[in-house]
This record gives C-alpha cells, sequence and structure tokens, in this order.
C-alpha cells in the first residue's frame, strides 16, 4: 500500500509483484476501490507490473469538492503514471474506468499500449438520470439508493446465492464519501466521449456482462463498433461488476486480448 500526491490530492496505489513486466493499470468503477480486482488480478501477477489505484473521491484516496469530470479523473491518471515513471501500459477499466481509459488514449495515445473497456460506453446514461441520482446523494447519502445500485451491479443468483459478500461490496458502496460519488456521477453525467472514439489507435477490447443493468450489451457494443478495429466480448452470468461476479471469465478475455496486443 502506498499514497502518492498528484494534481494537489493524495492518491491510494498498490503496486503488486514484477517491476519489470509490462505495466498493467486497472482502473475502478463508480463506487467501488481497489479491491474489485482481488480475484482478476492473481491471473496475471507473475507477467505484468500491476498499478491498482482509488480515483479522486473514492476509497482510500481524497474526496476533494465536487464536482469532477472525465478530464479530472484522466489528468490524475497520467500524473500518477509520471509519478511512477511508466511511459507505456495497457489498461483495464470498468465502468467510469472505461471512460477514463477512453479519455487517455485520445489524449496521450503514445501512452497506450492495450485496452480493455468493461460494461462501459463512450456516453453512459442520460444527463436527467445522473441530476437525479446526484441530488438523491446530495440530499440522503448513498445508503438509500444502494440497493437500486447493487441490482445493477449483480444478477439475481448471485445476490440469491452470495448474499454475505453482496452485504460486503455493499459496504464498500456506502463508505464511499457521498460528494465523491456525487463529483464522479458529475463527471459521467458530462462526458459525451463519441465523437472522438474514432481516434482511439490501441488495440482495443469491449467486455459487456449479459445482465448488465448500467451498461446493457447493445450500449458497450456500440461503443465497440466506434473505435477502429475494436473486438466485442459478451460474458454469460455477468451483471455490472463482472471482475466480482466471473472473473475467471474476465480474466481470460483481457490475457488474451493483451497476447494478440504483443504483451507478456
Amino acid at each position: 500500500m502506498a499514497f502518492t500526491r498528484v494534481n494537489g490530492i493524495v492518491l491510494h496505489v498498490q503496486e503488486l509483484e514484477r517491476s519489470d513486466g509490462p505495466a498493467l493499470v486497472f482502473v475502478n468503477s463508480l463506487g467501488s476501490d481497489v479491491r474489485i480486482w482481488q480475484d482478476v488480478v492473481p491471473a496475471f501477477a507473475d507477467r505484468y507490473r500491476i498499478i491498482l489505484y482509488d480515483k479522486r473521491g473514492h476509497g482510500l484516496s481524497d474526496a476533494p469538492p465536487a464536482p469532477y469530470t472525465i478530464d479530472d479523473h484522466t489528468d490524475d491518471l497520467i500524473a500518477l503514471l509520471d509519478h511512477l515513471g511508466l511511459d507505456r501500459a495497457a489498461f483495464v477499466g470498468l465502468s467510469v474506468g472505461g471512460m477514463i481509459g477512453q479519455r487517455i488514449a485520445v489524449r496521450a495515445p503514445e501512452r497506450v499500449r492495450a485496452l480493455v473497456l468493461c460494461c462501459t460506453a463512450a456516453k453512459i446514461g442520460t444527463p436527467e438520470s445522473w441530476a437525479e441520482r446526484i441530488t438523491a446523494v446530495e440530499d440522503g447519502g448513498i445508503e438509500p439508493i444502494a440497493d437500486a445500485v447493487l441490482q445493477r451491479w449483480f444478477t439475481p443468483l448471485f445476490r440469491e446465492t452470495r448474499a454475505d459478500e453482496v452485504a460486503g461490496w455493499r459496504n464498500m458502496l456506502v463508505r464511499t464519501p457521498d460528494h465523491g460519488y456525487a463529483g464522479t456521477c458529475a463527471a459521467i453525467r458530462d462526458a459525451d466521449l463519441r465523437p472522438d472514439a474514432g481516434r482511439i489507435a490501441a488495440p482495443t477490447l469491449c467486455v459487456a456482462g449479459d445482465q448488465d443493468g448500467s451498461t446493457p450489451a447493445d450500449v458497450v457494443k456500440g461503443t465497440a463498433d466506434r473505435i477502429p478495429g475494436a473486438r466485442f466480448a459478451l460474458i454469460d452470468g455477468a451483471g455490472h461488476i463482472p471482475c466480482v461476479e466471473q472473473p475467471a471469465a474476465l480474466s481470460r478475455l483481457i490475457g488474451h486480448h493483451l497476447q494478440e496486443a504483443g504483451l507478456v
């Protein structure tokens, strides 16, 4: 565990395993922290320099005053790469993490060796839906919306058969700072990355969960269709957080994509 200051805020960062391998950076979803990748990372620990971090407003990182933008999050990631001395890396981004991945691939294409966009899109939701969620969180915190979020995160089968795990992930969600969560909701609300999707040159894989309630498969595929040469893959039995619900399937897809992109 480590902490580093970039752009005037402290980020929580974890570097794992091989320092001499290709860099592989994981970028978290809204309302989550680095722990969502705990069952995916072992598949890559022997070959990659793995970087996990909590974006601003989440986990153990600072939560500066809201609102945020996708470019704020992207600036943080670029500054973190500079701090770590990483010129290039492969990126796996989930949900808003995938929006950050798309943005860095446009703004700093020379730094992106490969891109996995998981349960994300170039445009997520509507301004009205995000405004409603922001208001709800500002008025009552995350607790009142948590169960609705979990219904989108996980399939009914997962929620029914693994209730204790769902309770733990619920704890993670509701302990996210309210203004950090709302600030990142504003970043998603205001981001429309569709005009620049055609500029993404990195080898890209777009992955969807077949039961994702936040970014349905057709929305994810629509983004894949905008990115030159991007491939699309569907994970059965997964909601919005397949790294928790179907980590083996997601790990296989990531590993195959990285190999095809010429990484170890």
